[in-house]
C-alpha cells in the first residue's frame, strides 16, 4: 500500500483533498501533512484526523527536509501556490518520490520547457521511474469522459464554443488568495486550464492558433479579467472561447457542432453539482443525462494506482495514466499563454508552442 503526504495545507487541501481522500482511505496510508507555518499544517492534520489515524504534522524547511529524507513516503501531493509548486515538485521527484502536482503544471511556457529538462534529467539518473503527474480534475469527470465518446456521432465538427461566467467574486474562498493576483494571468490562467482541458478532451485533438482580446473591467480582480479568443483546431475546425472571471450569471458551457449533430456540456444542479450532457440528432431529437462532479476522487484514485503499480513492476514497464502527465497539464496552460499573449497584442495570431 502506497504511503503518502501532502505538500500543502490550504483551502483546496482542507475543502477538497482531505474529503475526498478519505472516501478511497483503504487504498493507501497518509502519512504526513506539510506546510510553511506551524499553525496552518495544524489545522490541517486536525481535519485529517477525523478519517487518518496518526497523521504528522510538519512545517518549515525542516519539515520539509524530514519527508524529503522519509523512504517510507513514495509519493507526494504538492498543493501549494502556483509559484512554488515547481520548485518543490522538483525537489521531490530528485528524492526519487512520485508527484502530484497541483495545476497550473508551470506558470508559463518558458517555466514549463525548463521544468521538462529538469525532469528528463532527474528520470535519467533515477533508479527507478519517478511519476510527475498533474492534477486536472476536468478530464476526469464522467460528463467530459463521456462526451469524449459521444463527439464521433455528431460527424465532422464544424464550431465549437466554450463559455465561462465565472463567480470570482468577494464571497468566493479564493477571491482573496495573494498567490493568483500576483501570477502572471491571475484568474484566467488558473481558472482557465480547467476549460481548455475540458476543450481539448472533448474535440479530441489540439489547439494551434489563438487570437484574442483582453480586457480588465473589476477592479478588484487583478488584469485580465475578461478574454473572447478564436482558437483554430488542429483538424481544421475553429471555435470561440469566451471566459468572464466574474459574472452575476454563472455559466459553464462547451458546445460542439457537427455536420449529423450537436453536443452540449452544461454545469447545473440536479439534487448535487454536476454537469448536464445533451445530445442533438439530425432528426431533431435530443437525449439529456446529468453526471455528478467526482473528477478529483477519479484523478486522485488514478493517481495512487499508478503509484501502487509502480511498486509492483520495473519502472519502464509501467504506463502511467496518460490525463494526469505532465505533459497534458503543459499543453493546456501553452493554450491560454498564447491566448493571453494575443490579447496583449491587440488580437494578433499567436501559434501555440506544442509540447
Amino acid at each position: 500500500m502506497a504511503t503518502i503526504a501532502i505538500i500543502g495545507a490550504g483551502i483546496f487541501v482542507r475543502t477538497q483533498y482531505l474529503p475526498r481522500l478519505s472516501e478511497i482511505s483503504d487504498l493507501f496510508h497518509l502519512k504526513a501533512i506539510w506546510s510553511r507555518t506551524q499553525e496552518s499544517a495544524r489545522a490541517a492534520v486536525e481535519i485529517a484526523d477525523k478519517n487518518f489515524s496518526g497523521v504528522q504534522c510538519k512545517w518549515g524547511d525542516e519539515g520539509l527536509d524530514d519527508i524529503i529524507r522519509d523512504s517510507s513516503i513514495t509519493a507526494v501531493a504538492v498543493v501549494l501556490a502556483g509559484q512554488n509548486q515547481v520548485d518543490i515538485s522538483l525537489k521531490m521527484l530528485k528524492a526519487g518520490k512520485h508527484v502530484l502536482q497541483e495545476k497550473p503544471a508551470a506558470a508559463s511556457v518558458k517555466d514549463l520547457e525548463t521544468a521538462l529538462h529538469n525532469y528528463k534529467s532527474i528520470s535519467a539518473d533515477a533508479p527507478r521511474q519517478v511519476i510527475w503527474s498533474v492534477a486536472e480534475n476536468y478530464r476526469f469527470e464522467p460528463a467530459l469522459v463521456e462526451c469524449k465518446k459521444l463527439v464521433a456521432e455528431i460527424g465532422t465538427m464544424m464550431s465549437v464554443q466554450v463559455i465561462i461566467e465565472g463567480s470570482m467574486n468577494s464571497s468566493n474562498p479564493y477571491f482573496s488568495s495573494s498567490w493568483r493576483r500576483d501570477f502572471t494571468g491571475g484568474f484566467i490562467l488558473d481558472m482557465g486550464v480547467h476549460f481548455i482541458a475540458g476543450l481539448r478532451m472533448v474535440v479530441g485533438c489540439e489547439v494551434v492558433s489563438v487570437s484574442a482580446m483582453t480586457s480588465h473591467v473589476d477592479s478588484s480582480l487583478p488584469p485580465p479579467d475578461n478574454i473572447s479568443s478564436v482558437f483554430h483546431l488542429e483538424n481544421g475546425c475553429s471555435g470561440v472561447f469566451v471566459m468572464v472571471v466574474s459574472s452575476r450569471t454563472p455559466k459553464i458551457l462547451w458546445r460542439v457542432v457537427g455536420m449529423n449533430g450537436t453536443l452540449q456540456i452544461e454545469r447545473g444542479f440536479q439534487g448535487q453539482h454536476g454537469y448536464l450532457v445533451s445530445l442533438y440528432g439530425v432528426d431533431g431529437q435530443s437525449k439529456s443525462s446529468f453526471f455528478p462532479f467526482s473528477g478529483v476522487t477519479e484523478e486522485l484514485k488514478a493517481f495512487i494506482s499508478d503509484v501502487s503499480e509502480s511498486t509492483l513492476k520495473k519502472g519502464s514497464e509501467l504506463v502511467a495514466e496518460p490525463r494526469l502527465s505532465y505533459i497534458e497539464g503543459a499543453r493546456d496552460v501553452a493554450v491560454l499563454e498564447a491566448m493571453l499573449e494575443s490579447g496583449a497584442r491587440k488580437g494578433e495570431l499567436v501559434h501555440v508552442k506544442r509540447f
